[in-house]
């Protein structure tokens, strides 16, 4: 990292630090891992470095089809340059399959296929644990209007049938993901842009055969290792070599 860069925000996997250009941003992703609302934490060697490059191939892809986000270019092993934005503060979750806390809440087996995919919010709130919010509750308060949710639901959308089409391309089904939205301005004109990141930090990917997971929740729930895991979508994906392998292991910060 290059010295005396003003940061301008630093969350659980990344650090935002002022751009090269107006009206842009740096993004570092750390190899910080977190779950449970950062109640379990540990560093593993190489996330970072595998979520640049992964995040870096999906916001192209959305590009390429015209779906607009945030990415300019990927500046080095661990950052991005990334359009500046003002985050619309909610999680945007969109639910092919049953896990995680919808599985908990309904009491759905994990794995069940949804009727149609489910698009949920939570409140980008780290201290109240990101609750879920009802339409209702996010136009009351006024963190998006009517029109907004419904760009935003076309917009997670667009970016599900994207990856849930490239991930089973290479024998993965995409369970679930969450995105982050972003305003910006054209002159007068306000739209609304994919932003943060899309990775195994924020996907729930399981293999097609085997349901062997290969994402965040293997840190989660303890079963391996996580860049092994990480390792193994950029492999499937063609962003490392055939043969690719990751040794590191963790490091568990009480």
């Amino acid at each position: 990292m290059a010295p005396r860069r003003k940061k301008v925000y630093e969350g659980k996997a990344k650090i935002l630090y002022e751009g090269t250009e107006p009206g842009t941003l740096i993004q570092y992703f750390k190899d910080d891992a977190t779950a449970f609302n950062a109640q379990k934490k540990a560093v593993v060697e190489g996330k970072g470095v595998l979520n640049n490059r992964l995040s870096e191939f999906f916001m192209n892809g959305l590009t390429n089809i015209g779906v607009p986000n945030h990415f300019i270019r990927r500046v080095n092993m661990r950052e991005q340059l990334i359009r500046q934005v003002e985050i619309v503060p909610l999680e945007v979750i969109v639910r092919n399959f049953a896990a995680g806390s919808l599985s908990k809440r309904l009491g759905i087996e994990e794995g069940t296929l949804l009727p149609r995919p489910i698009v949920e919010y939570s409140f980008k709130n780290d201290e109240l644990g990101d609750p879920m919010v009802s339409e209702e509750y996010i136009i009351a308060f006024g963190w998006a209007t009517q029109q907004d949710l419904d760009d935003i639901v076309s917009l997670a959308l667009r970016v599900n049938d994207f990856l849930s089409g490239v991930f089973y391309g290479v024998g993965i089904k995409l369970i679930d993901f969450k995105i982050e939205i972003g305003r910006i301005w054209d002159n007068d004109y306000m739209r609304l842009i994919v932003a943060d990141e899309i990775s195994p930090d924020s996907c729930r990917l399981w293999d097609v055969k085997t349901g062997q997971k290969l994402d965040k929740d293997v840190f989660r729930r303890d079963l391996g290792n996580l860049t092994d895991a990480y390792t193994e979508v950029a492999r499937r994906l063609g962003l490392m070599p055939a043969n690719a392998t990751a040794i590191h292991k963790p490091t568990v910060i009480n």
